[in-house]
């Protein structure tokens, strides 16, 4: 009996062995974000209280940095997530203003917009525990700290993302479909009443869609292909899309880059160029970490964006769950928002989703950035 018993344990052991192996290497495992010197970043901590801080933006408005994060328990849906407003003169010393959340539900990606010196955000309600938000909802405010209380977009199941204007009179923002695989381009003058311009793309498991302007006057929109949506594995076929369009901005031209899945993309424009913050998936993709896949490592990185491809230029200082950025250029600089998970070590991107992440602060000059622009 005490044979078989000591035989037993011998056999869970061995068993049991390899898992506790693989999860000790990943959270030990060093983290070897490639940040490139030429771009002289500095980072630094703004929210770093213990929570699962993510899903950032930031804007400029009336002499001060604005930046809103959600603060929850973990990356997937909770009814105790908050979407935290923060107000700051030089982005590193920031001021509370306001939480805002839907009582009973959770709420994730807010986006700013100034429109008519009024400061609007859009945001994803969600319910239960997967991030399946099923609508997008708004809130308006006069001075950031009192905002209005939420209210739908008049689009069931479409999700926003940034709105964009050229004249500071028509807005444009792409959405995607809550049940995923195709998005769309609307327009409003007021940032309330939408309606539908053009369909961007079908197929594919379309998921977060950012647009940008070009310096003619096109518009640039890249879309987060999942091709099978949620699978923990990620797919050897995902990508990013790249479609752009001439006003009226109704039909659409297309290409595709597998440098990365561009997940919570930050689209930018600057001295004619434009660039993305956005995550970065590096290192080998083999049958458990392929484009997407959760047990593979990520990165905030930035890109530049070209009608036909994506380039790679940098990490910033990041791991494991991380990205979903917001980007002000201000006095020849970028100050970028993003979250990360612990950037001493290399998480795979699933141990992040439950642990703690921080918001964190880059700054750098833009002329290093078009020098190493391609």
């Amino acid at each position: 009996m005490l044979n078989g018993l000591k035989l037993l344990m011998v056999g869970l052991g061995a068993i049991a062995a390899p898992p506790v192996a693989l999860l000790a290497y990943w959270l030990l495992r060093p983290n070897r974000s490639r940040v490139d010197p030429q771009l002289e970043i500095e980072t630094w901590d703004a929210v770093a209280d213990g929570l699962h801080n993510s899903n950032t933006d930031m804007i400029w408005w009336r002499d001060h940095f604005y930046l809103i994060h959600a603060a929850s328990p973990f990356h997937m849906g909770s009814t105790r997530c908050t979407l935290v407003v923060r107000r700051s003169r030089d982005a590193r010393t920031w001021e509370k203003l306001a939480e805002l959340n839907i009582p009973g539900e959770d709420i994730r990606d807010p986006k700013f917009a100034l429109i008519g010196d009024r400061l609007f955000l859009y945001a994803l309600p969600n319910k239960g525990l997967r991030a399946l938000p099923y609508g997008t909802v708004y809130s308006i405010s006069d001075d950031g700290v009192r905002w209005s209380p939420f209210e739908t977009i008049d689009h069931p199941g479409w999700l926003f993302w940034r709105p964009k204007t050229r004249d500071g009179v028509r807005w444009y923002v792409a959405a995607y479909w809550h049940r995923h695989g195709k998005s769309i381009l609307l327009t409003s003058t007021d940032g309330v009443h939408w309606t539908i311009v053009s369909q961007i793309n079908d197929g594919e498991g379309n998921d977060e869609t950012d647009i940008e302007f070009l310096p003619d006057g096109r518009l640039l929109a890249t879309a987060r292909l999942e091709v099978t949506p949620d699978n923990p594995w990620g797919n050897p076929d995902a990508s990013t899309l790249i479609a752009v369009a001439a006003p009226p901005y109704t039909e659409w031209h297309y290409a595709k880059s597998q440098v990365t899945r561009l997940d919570g993309p930050a689209l930018f424009a600057h001295a004619g160029r434009l660039f993305a913050v956005a995550r970065y998936q590096p290192g080998r993709r083999g049958r458990y970490t392929q484009l997407g896949g959760v047990f593979s490592r990520k990165r905030t990185a930035l890109f530049a964006v070209e009608a036909d491809r994506l380039v790679y230029l940098s990490d910033f200082p990041s791991a494991s769950d991380t990205s979903y950025a917001g980007v002000v250029l201000r006095d020849g600089c970028l100050y970028a928002s993003y979250y990360t998970s612990n950037i001493r070590r290399d998480y795979p991107w699933i141990v992040g989703m439950l642990v703690r992440s921080d918001i964190r602060i880059a700054k750098l000059p833009l002329t290093a950035l078009l020098q190493l622009a391609p």
